[in-house]
């Protein structure tokens, strides 16, 4: 019986022990191809493949650079095609607000909108005229940009905190707070447990000042939005560099405290969804949302709310000078939204949560705000070498205004593009041209860019992979002079790949290599579904453009990321 038993034990203990092995053997590398390969196995596969390549190389041609210049009222896309009114008001008196896009989206990100809506059918009239709202959503810096470059201004803005109505008023708009708050949120930072659990044992507790600190010591990584898009990304900041000193966010005490964390934060999304892809394959054990969305998304159940920084009040201000009679209009609606019905519908989508969180800080005024953000610009790479490569599309179907914006994009891009920065130029259609050499984009380098950018050419196909490939080599051979640059690939493309190379054929070799790819597709016939898979690999950004907006989304990425 005794050996019956321990047969029996010994048969369950070996099944338990595969099972654990089979366990190990699945979740050790989530996150990364089941396939990684190692960074010298890249570099080998690398030169293997382009071996294969029939490369040209241009001849370099040089264009005055003084003719460059930037100017945000040509770089802003039409409003009307890229962010169309979400809420249509036909009131004899109608105001459009401009809405932060968690209270102008659909379903629980919908408030504003289902108020407005509820706004309009309650037919309110002022002197027997009707009154309405309509909405219009948008990211919250790029609200501002088109208040301030009096491109197209609301009669009225509610974006998610005062920092950027702060900064609307420093640019010299008439602006007016006509309501303090008009739903309330948190922004937070969301640990994994794992993170969670390493923070409490270093530090005894765990709170911003504490995340901030561990971040600093290497003990977690963390992530965040870009901080001149996104008004939780600019909370980020400056509660980050208001945690080292909170008497001058801007003294150099602040700016060493910031440049020590940031040599800890792998990446700055460019949007929320790169940021969570990033947590989700492991990269990064903690990122910032508002709580809101947080709430309403089940999938972060697992992930710890830890709030931090200025309130997200939404508030309501009036935007230039209006009329008495539209003045009257946004007085209502804001008591309107403030009223029970609309209070208990946002309590329903997740607003209102009183987390018993208390700050003391201040929101700074505008012109300390914009230096934040210029502040950021200049350090979030620690002097950190960047060496970037474009990749971009010539192939036949660009021909037209297709290149001709994708030229003036580029071109644009010049102004936002730090000078220290390194950069190269490749081109592609069934011929692979080296346009550009890497180097330090001087002024020289500059002409030289500029002068690459007006000659192209649209014919052929579309080798794009086989192009992705030459500008990795361009990227790999440059490490050897610049070891601890930070190497980053940018693909633009309007078509689908159809020549030599799979990325099936070039993964495993980006995946090693651990170089991010940034895509940006141009055109309805760009497949964003198989670019977002090559730029996940590295945990890169995938954009999708159109003739309206691209020069203002590549400005939005590189002034983010170069």
């Amino acid at each position: 019986m005794n050996k019956k038993i321990i047969a029996g034990l010994v048969v369950i203990a070996i099944i338990v022990v595969s099972v654990i092995g089979i366990g190990v053997n699945k979740t050790k590398n989530i996150g990364k191809s089941q396939n990684t390969i190692s960074h010298e196995e890249a570099v080998k596969s690398l030169n293997k493949l382009y071996s294969k390549l029939d490369l040209e190389t241009a001849s370099p041609q040089k264009a005055p650079i003084d003719s460059v210049s930037s100017n945000i009222a040509d770089e802003l896309p039409n409003i009307e095609n890229t962010y169309p009114l979400t809420v249509e008001g036909r009131g004899d008196i109608n105001i459009e607000i401009f809405t932060s896009t968690e209270k102008g989206g659909n379903g629980t990100d919908g408030w504003l909108n289902d108020v407005a809506n509820d706004f309009n059918s309650q037919n309110f009239k002022l002197d027997g005229k009707r009154m309405s709202v309509s909405v219009r959503s948008l990211a919250t810096g790029t609200a501002v940009e088109y208040i301030n470059a009096n491109v197209y201004r609301p009669d009225a803005y509610t974006p998610s905190n005062e920092f950027f109505g702060e900064m609307i008023a420093s640019s010299g708009v008439k602006i007016n707070k006509v309501s303090d708050r008009l739903v309330g949120n948190t922004a937070g930072v969301l640990l994994s447990k794992k993170a969670m659990a390493a923070i409490n044992e270093k530090y005894g507790s765990v709170d911003f000042a504490s995340i901030v600190k561990a971040t600093q010591d290497g003990v977690i990584t963390m992530g965040y939005t870009n901080p001149y898009s996104s008004a939780t990304g600019l909370n980020f900041l400056i509660s980050t560099l208001y945690s080292a000193d909170p008497s001058d966010i801007l003294s150099e005490s602040a700016i060493e405290g910031f440049n020590k964390f940031q040599q800890n934060v792998p990446l700055v999304s460019f949007t929320t969804l790169q940021m969570r892809e990033s947590a989700e394959s492991g990269v990064l054990d903690g990122f910032i949302m508002e709580y809101q969305t947080y709430i309403n998304d089940k999938s972060l159940s697992s992930y710890k709310f830890i709030p931090f920084g200025a309130y997200h009040n939404n508030p309501l201000y009036s935007i230039g000078v209006l009329s008495d009679d539209k003045e009257a209009v946004i007085k209502k609606f804001a008591e309107f939204a403030q009223g029970k019905s609309a209070q208990s519908l946002a309590n329903k989508y997740g607003f209102n949560v009183d987390l018993g969180y208390k700050t003391d800080m201040k929101i700074p005024d505008g012109k300390t705000c914009i230096a934040a953000q210029k502040l950021w610009k200049e350090n979030k790479d620690n002097g950190q070498e960047i060496i970037s490569v474009f990749v971009v599309d010539t192939s036949g179907s660009m021909d037209g205004e297709p290149l001709n914006t994708l030229k003036s994009s580029l071109i644009n891009s010049i102004n936002y593009i730090d000078s220290e920065a390194y950069v190269g130029l490749i081109t592609y259609s069934d011929v692979i041209v080296k346009q550009l050499d890497l180097a330090k984009f001087d002024l020289n380098q500059k002409a030289y860019f500029k002068g690459a950018v007006q000659s192209l050419r649209a014919n052929g196909g579309t080798a794009m992979y086989s192009a992705v490939i030459a500008g990795l080599k361009m990227l790999e051979d440059a490490s050897a002079d610049h070891p601890n640059a930070k190497p980053m690939l940018f693909v633009l493309t309007d078509g689908e790949p159809n020549e030599w190379m799979t990325l099936r054929d070039i993964e495993k070799t980006v995946d090693g290599l651990n170089i991010p790819v940034y895509t940006i597709g141009y055109g309805s016939g760009a497949n964003m579904d198989t670019l977002g898979e090559l730029s996940s690999i590295n945990e890169a950004a995938s954009i999708s453009a159109t003739t309206d907006d691209v020069i203002y989304k590549i400005k939005n990425l590189f002034n983010a990321e170069l």
